[in-house]
């Protein structure tokens, strides 16, 4: 049995037409760090945070997931199924939806999710698809301690034990639309590559393509679709 761990990050969205946040026209171009993805932050101006939050959430209705999300779920459905006789472990830094509603059903979220709001107060962390806003009451609590449901800079990325091991006992490690600058996830390479093959599938090579056995690039629309077909035989 193969066992591949798959990190996507913002490229693979890039495609169904969501901003990156650090692109040449990234979302940090028009918004300081500081302001919207700090606990100070939010903490100095909580609206703001929530309106931009509010605003990325609306925006998730306008996309839809593209042939390299589908391609994703159609290997984990291969796995589930006995076609492929492999297993896929899904890992993004992305906040949106798309990997779940092209139909993958174990996708971990290391950055958090738009889709959730997380309460201070109690801990619940609800599925969300309305704005959120300071006066907002927790539907667990009712007090109004809500917060987007995101691992902001200085927080710990969620997941972290679980993706250690499943980097541990990978055959295969595949980084999908990273940029290689952003830690712990553009070190999973080096904690993969002693016993796992590693790719790299990018428009252009990322700040650690050296550390990968093989780079392949293009529109990952078109890269992963194929590699996946080559890999599944369907």
């Amino acid at each position: 049995m193969q066992r591949i761990v798959v990190l996507t990050g913002a490229g693979i969205s890039q495609e169904s037409g969501l901003q990156t946040f650090r692109g040449e026209d990234g979302l940090w171009n028009h918004e300081r760090i500081a302001d919207i993805c700090t606990p100070e932050g939010f903490t100095r101006d909580p609206m703001r945070v929530d309106r931009f939050y509010n605003g990325l959430r609306a925006g998730l209705a306008d996309v839809q997931p593209n042939a390299a999300h589908r391609a994703l779920a159609h290997m984990e459905e291969c796995a589930a199924t006995g076609r492929w006789d492999g297993e896929i472990l899904i890992v993004t830094q992305n906040i949106d939806d798309l990997h779940e509603r092209a139909g993958s059903r174990d996708v971990v979220h290391m950055h958090g999710e738009l889709m959730r709001v997380r309460c201070t107060a109690c801990g619940a962390t609800p599925s969300w698809h309305a704005d959120c806003l300071p006066q907002t009451p927790c539907p667990a609590c009712h007090r109004p301690q809500l917060r987007p449901d995101i691992v902001w800079f200085g927080e710990i990325p969620y997941h972290m034990d679980r993706i250690a091991a499943a980097l541990q006992a990978c055959d295969l490690f595949v980084a999908i639309g990273t940029s290689g600058v952003v830690y712990p996830a553009a070190g999973f390479v080096q904690q993969a590559s002693p016993h796992a093959d590693t790719m790299e599938f990018n428009l252009q090579p990322s700040a650690g393509t050296d550390l990968f056995d093989q780079t392949v690039l293009g529109p990952a629309t078109k890269t992963v679709s194929r590699w996946v077909r080559d890999v599944t035989g369907t």
